[in-house]
C-alpha cells in the first residue's frame, strides 16, 4: 500500500504535542497547544526557579496563583511557596526555602539558573535539562544542580518527572536536618484539607482536600513527617475530583518524609528526621565532599478522580522499577 507523499509531508511537519518556547526569563510548557506551565527561572521577589502554574488535563489550575497574581480570597501566607520548587532551608547554614529577596533575614542563599541545556518537545513528552548554581550572599558557589524534567500526558494525566543530580562544590555542603525541604507544591486553596488560620490570613475560599499516603493514612494530623513511597491530595475543583500524587523512587540518596500541611503545603523531604519525631534518634544531616553527589527521583502525577481511579498504585509498580 502506498501513502500519498502529502500525507507524509503534512505527519512530518505537525507541531510537537508537548512544546516549549524559551524566553529570558522563563520556558513555557503547552500541551495539545494549550498552556500547561512556565518554567519561570527569574523574576520579582523570587530567588529560585519553579514551576506555575500547573494544570490537569481538564485545564484546571492545581496550584495557588499567589504571590504570582493575586486572588481575592486566596491567602497570602509564605510568599516563598511558589508552583513548584526544589529548594532546602538549611545548607552550609543559608536557608535556600525562605529566601524571597524583600525578606529581611540575612541568610537567604540563591538558587541561579546558569543556562537551559536543552528544551525539546515530542508527541506525548518533552524534557527540559537546566543548569543551576547554589549560591551564597556573598555569590560564592555551594553546589551545582542538574535537573532533567521530563513531562508527559495521557488523556486524564498530566506528569512531571525530576530528575535531579546535586555536587558539591565548596569543600563541605552540609544539609541540615529540619523540616522545610525539598521539593515543594503549594496547592490551589480549595484542594486544601482545612483552613489556612494564620494571624491576620484571609482565607474565604472552601477546602475540599484530602490527604492521603501508600499506606492508605489519611489527614494531616496522621501522615505529616511520616516515611511512605507516596504521598497524594485530593480533592474537586469546580465540581471535578482532581488530585495531585507525589512518587518517592527507591533509588533516592534519601527517601523523603512528608511535610504535608492541611493548609497546602505539600513537600517531600528527605533531610527531615528529627524535626518530624522528637523521640527519634536518627538524624537526617547530610554531608557532603567537594564533588560528591546527590541524587533525586520525583514523579509528580495530576490526576482525574481520585487516587485509585488514577491508577497510582500502578504507576508506582512502574516508576518504581
Amino acid at each position: 500500500m502506498r501513502i500519498p507523499i502529502l500525507f507524509l509531508l503534512a505527519a512530518a511537519i505537525l507541531p510537537a504535542q508537548v512544546n516549549f518556547t524559551t524566553e529570558p526569563d522563563r520556558v513555557s510548557v503547552t500541551i495539545d497547544g494549550k498552556h500547561f506551565t512556565d518554567f519561570v527561572l527569574r523574576g520579582g521577589e523570587t530567588m529560585k526557579p519553579y514551576l506555575h502554574p500547573l494544570r490537569s488535563a481538564s485545564g484546571k489550575v492545581v496550584t495557588r496563583y499567589f504571590p504570582m497574581e493575586k486572588v481575592d480570597g486566596e491567602p497570602t501566607d509564605h510568599q516563598h511557596q511558589r508552583g513548584l520548587w526544589f529548594a532546602h532551608d538549611r545548607v552550609n547554614g543559608l536557608d535556600f526555602w525562605n529566601n524571597e529577596s524583600n525578606y529581611k533575614t540575612p541568610n537567604r542563599g540563591l538558587i541561579e539558573v546558569e543556562k537551559i541545556v536543552s528544551a525539546k518537545g515530542g508527541e506525548s513528552s518533552g524534557v527540559i535539562t537546566a543548569l543551576m548554581n547554589w549560591k551564597s550572599p556573598d555569590g560564592a558557589k555551594l553546589l551545582e544542580e542538574k535537573r532533567v524534567m521530563t513531562f508527559r500526558k495521557t488523556k486524564t494525566l498530566r506528569t512531571i518527572e525530576l530528575d535531579i543530580t546535586l555536587t558539591a562544590v565548596a569543600d563541605k555542603v552540609t544539609f541540615g536536618d529540619s523540616k522545610d525541604g525539598v521539593l515543594g507544591i503549594r496547592l490551589a486553596p480549595v484542594l486544601q484539607e482545612s483552613k489556612n488560620s494564620g494571624k491576620g490570613i484571609v482565607d474565604t475560599q472552601p477546602h475540599t482536600g484530602k490527604i492521603s499516603n501508600a499506606e492508605g493514612q489519611e489527614t494531616e494530623a496522621v501522615v505529616w513527617g511520616k516515611a511512605s513511597n507516596w504521598m497524594d491530595y485530593t480533592g474537586t475543583i469546580d465540581g471535578e475530583t482532581l488530585g495531585i500524587t507525589i512518587l518517592d523512587h527507591p533509588t533516592n540518596s534519601k527517601r523523603a518524609r512528608w511535610h504535608v500541611r492541611g493548609y497546602g503545603l505539600f513537600a517531600a523531604n528527605p533531610f527531615g528526621r528529627k524535626t518530624f519525631s522528637k523521640t527519634e534518634t536518627e538524624d537526617g544531616t547530610v554531608e557532603l565532599a567537594k564533588g560528591a553527589k546527590l541524587h533525586f527521583r520525583y514523579l509528580i502525577v495530576i490526576h482525574a478522580g481520585d487516587v485509585k481511579d488514577a491508577g497510582v498504585d500502578k504507576l508506582w509498580a512502574e516508576f518504581s522499577k
